[in-house]
């Protein structure tokens, strides 16, 4: 009996597909459907519909009719049953060829965002520090208050002598015209302030430059030699005859009142400030003119640039209180520009916050002991008082004599006591 299906009988082999024969036919239709692909196959590269696996008829996939080990499957024919016969690089779909290395990863956005947060607080710290050596390296420290001698206790909070000059140093003839700083010589004391800085409250006293003083023993700044007493004069001749120590020793000798720091800044150097800001703005209760100081304002508010600014904290003549009223808007000035140094606009600004502190700095003299700390400190305080936080004052007056104004000295010995003792400040000035 003949086991072999038709066509494949030993006997009649010469008609058989695949041997050679001369006249191999084609298998039949049954067999051949097995490869049919149907449509004409879309491009080389392009997704191709999964074709019909004929697992369990008589298909390829286990080794059916011959073709099963070694056939198409392991011959990098499986494509056959995956319908990925033209694509030869994996399954092209939506999300792209298969390079063979899995999905990508998801991103790690915690460790990138403590990465990025670890980048911006290095730069903020190295910025911060080379801001301060910068800072620190561009404060003149040429005023030595350890010259002062027989000096008051020191008491609580700090006390910092803050003095405008009129200073022409280095100022060309165009400037001191612009300025209207005229050409004398020397230099002498335009205004000069107390801020003492307290845990209850700031206070800023001015102490007019006309205030009648005595002058006492001194050791001279230059020649080492004790001087003095000089007797009575305007409480500005001091600075005019020593400088900057023997006006702290004629201050603490009059009030009793220990100053922890000095600083001091002169004409040209306010108005670059004011420039470098952008303007301080203020409110002028009355205008006024003074040919003296150049000033010519309107009532009203009103942005002041570095010349105005000057003009408007040196006017006296202008005042029926002179140099009392000058005091008041000295004060009123100096706490505006504080303010408008604090705020973001120029802090979070380095164009303009840079040139604010090397102009500040450039035109500063303090004393030796003065740090950026301390400077800071003040300078907090000086918006405070602005900002109602604090007291702002002339030093008490009970009158005059030859034209120079009289302290009271009562008042002024309860005011020391207050500052001492760090209280609260419960007088007001004139």
């Amino acid at each position: 009996m003949n086991d072999w299906p038709e066509g494949w009988s030993g006997g009649n082999r010469g008609n058989e597909y695949g041997r050679g024969s001369a006249n191999a036919q084609p298998e039949s239709a049954r067999v051949m459907r097995q490869v049919r692909r149907g449509p004409q196959a879309p491009p080389y590269g392009a997704g191709v519909p999964p074709q019909p696996s004929y697992t369990g008829g008589q298909g390829y996939d286990e080794g059916q009719n011959g073709y099963g080990q070694g056939g198409y499957d392991n011959n990098g024919y499986d494509g056959y049953n995956t319908g990925q016969v033209y694509g030869g690089g994996g399954p092209v779909g939506p999300e792209g060829p298969d390079d063979g290395r899995g999905p990508r990863r998801a991103p790690n956005w915690r460790r990138r965002i403590k990465w990025t947060a670890i980048t911006v607080v290095t730069v903020l710290v190295a910025t911060t520090i080379g801001t301060y050596f910068w800072a620190d390296s561009k404060l003149n420290r040429d005023v030595d208050l350890s010259k002062v001698i027989d000096r008051p206790a020191g008491g609580d909070g700090t006390n910092y002598l803050i003095v405008g000059s009129d200073s022409r140093k280095n100022m060309s003839a165009e400037e001191k015209k612009k300025l209207h700083t005229g050409s004398a010589p020397g230099q002498r004391t335009d205004s000069m302030m107390i801020l003492h800085v307290g845990d209850n409250g700031d206070t800023l006293i001015s102490l007019p430059r006309d205030s009648n003083v005595t002058i006492p023993t001194f050791l001279g700044s230059e020649s080492g030699k004790i001087k003095g007493p000089l007797g009575t004069n305007k409480l500005n001749a001091a600075y005019a005859i020593d400088g900057p120590t023997l006006l702290v020793r004629t201050i603490e000798y009059n009030t009793g009142l220990h100053i922890d720091h000095y600083v001091e800044i002169g004409f040209s150097g306010f108005a670059n400030i004011v420039d470098a800001v952008g303007g301080v703005t203020i409110d002028i209760d009355k205008g006024f003119k003074d040919s003296y100081s150049g000033a010519d304002f309107k009532a009203g508010k009103q942005k002041l640039n570095g010349d105005q600014a000057l003009a408007f904290v040196r006017t006296r003549h202008a005042f029926a209180a002179s140099d009392l009223q000058r005091t008041k808007n000295q004060q009123k000035f100096l706490s505006a520009l504080a303010h408008q140094v604090a705020t973001p606009s120029t802090l979070l600004n380095p164009f303009k916050l840079y040139p604010t502190l090397g102009a500040g700095l450039d035109s500063l003299s303090v004393d030796k002991d003065m740090s950026l700390w301390d400077l800071a400190s003040m300078f907090w305080a000086m918006k405070g008082v602005n900002g109602g936080d604090g007291t702002s004052m002339n030093m008490p007056i009970s009158g005059s004599t030859g034209g120079n104004l009289v302290w009271d000295k009562a008042k002024v010995k309860t005011l020391v006591n207050e500052l001492q003792n760090d209280e609260k400040v419960t007088l007001s000035g004139n």
